[in-house]
């Protein structure tokens, strides 16, 4: 039977995706209410800017004191999609301490203090649940730490960051540059005037941070996660991965050390194979690989972001979280039993692909190769070719007999160790520079 006293819900931001929320939580109410066993009543909105017209929601309904609307005692759940550290932070906490449960989206919030608001949830008896934070619409944080609490993953590999997959999708189709894909991006609405935190890595590093968290049961802040944007990648890059059987993509990695001592995330572009079901993912979607000691490989697929995907994923998390208040208990907490440490970037295993400017004279590809040797990196393949220079490069060039462009991808070592010969390798006289590196991931 249903019961007949609404649960009243506070929403913390009415942006794109609280407007969108407010709107579903409307025109789905009889399902809602179906799918809880009790109505739901929106009770308040917080806002920053009052005067903006909202369609659809009760000016009543509207406020600018956050505070005082987590603090009434009558909310059953806070949802909170204002995005940043404070007043995020604080908001979150009071709600708990005042008897209410929390939906989040921030994963901002979420991969630098998770730890410490699992710690307030539980001492207060609420549930904090936060699916919207990593990959929009895609189910993902239920399943890693509910459907697959049985299991053991090993590894997390994702396109976690729409905007960024855009551009390098850009990139690959049309050959276009990174200044030339991002303009496309901005004016397609996918990148922010400050496209800073998605091209920089820093969206999808506190995703990782996340993922990794839930994954392998241990705590990961987004400090631990290595990050690389996509700025650098050129267009040659993408030449190169297509003559490599490749595509580049932006990927979130998290990853058990074989030993299952230590963890590891990271997030820079690789060249992964275009045999891999991630090499497929196109434009501004979103997809994560989960692997798995007895499930095997999992695929998870679909929008990453926007107003409508992010509301669905924060309504997945209210229902259940009212789910959870009529019947008194609450869902899964902070699982971190194992205390892994997280190891650093250069403990990572894994290739690289560099392309050198070097003089085109003999014995250059047995110097060069040296340095390999030096480090213990194993070379897989060599590519050089020829090229003409202009200018003042044309005279230096024409003194060692011109110029030539080297590619040479490694097999598997330690990122220290290649680190170490990339170093090496801009000291070499012969080495005019190092035109770029990049990871191969994904074989």
């Amino acid at each position: 039977m249903m019961r007949t006293r609404p649960l009243k819900v506070a929403l913390l931001g009415c942006g794109v995706v609280g407007s969108e929320v407010a709107r579903l939580m409307t025109t789905h109410a009889d399902d809602l209410a179906a799918r809880i066993g009790a109505p739901v009543e929106l009770a308040g909105v917080a806002v920053r800017r009052p005067s903006r017209v909202r369609e659809g929601i009760d000016a009543a309904l509207i406020t600018t004191d956050a505070t005082a609307l987590v603090k009434r005692g009558d909310i059953d759940v806070v949802i909170e999609v204002i995005g940043g550290i404070e007043p995020a932070r604080t908001l979150i906490t009071t709600a708990f301490e005042h008897g209410a449960s929390v939906v989040s989206a921030n994963k901002a919030l979420l991969a630098e203090d998770g730890a410490a608001l699992h710690a307030a949830a539980e001492k207060h008896g609420r549930d904090l649940y936060y699916e919207a934070a990593v990959a929009g619409a895609i189910p993902l944080v239920r399943p890693l730490r509910e459907s697959l609490a049985g299991d053991k993953v090993n590894r997390v590999l994702g396109i976690v960051n729409g905007t960024t997959n855009f551009i390098l999708d850009r990139m690959d189709t049309s050959g276009a540059g990174y200044s030339e894909a991002l303009d496309e991006a901005t004016a397609l609405g996918y990148a922010e005037a400050d496209p800073t935190a998605d091209v920089e890595g820093f969206d999808a590093a506190a995703k990782a941070a996340i993922l990794a968290g839930i994954a392998f049961h241990t705590r990961v802040r987004i400090g631990d996660v290595h990050r690389e944007g996509i700025t650098e990648v050129t267009a040659a890059d993408m030449a190169s991965a297509r003559r490599m059987g490749c595509t580049v993509k932006l990927l979130a990695i998290c990853e058990r050390a074989a030993d299952g001592n230590s963890v590891t995330a990271r997030v820079h572009p690789a060249m992964i194979p275009l045999s891999h079901p991630l090499a497929s993912v196109r434009e501004a979607y979103n997809a994560v690989f989960v692997e798995a000691e007895a499930a095997g490989q999992l695929m998870f697929y679909g929008p990453g972001a926007g107003g409508s995907p992010t509301a669905s994923a924060v309504l997945g998390d209210m229902v259940a979280v009212c789910r959870n208040k009529l019947g008194e208990t609450t869902g899964p907490g902070e699982s971190a039993y194992t205390r892994l440490p997280v190891s650093p970037m250069g403990d990572v295993v894994t290739r690289y692909h560099i392309s050198l400017d070097v003089a085109d004279r003999p014995g250059v590809l047995a110097q060069v190769a040296t340095v390999f040797a030096e480090q213990g990196v194993s070379i897989d393949t060599v590519r050089q070719q020829g090229r003409s220079a202009s200018g003042v490069d044309a005279a230096v060039a024409a003194q060692d007999g011109g110029e030539a462009s080297l590619v040479v991808v490694t097999h598997r070592a330690p990122d220290a160790a290649l680190s170490a010969t990339v170093e090496a390798l801009r000291k070499l006289d012969t080495v005019r520079g190092v035109a770029s590196i990049m990871r191969v991931e994904g074989e």
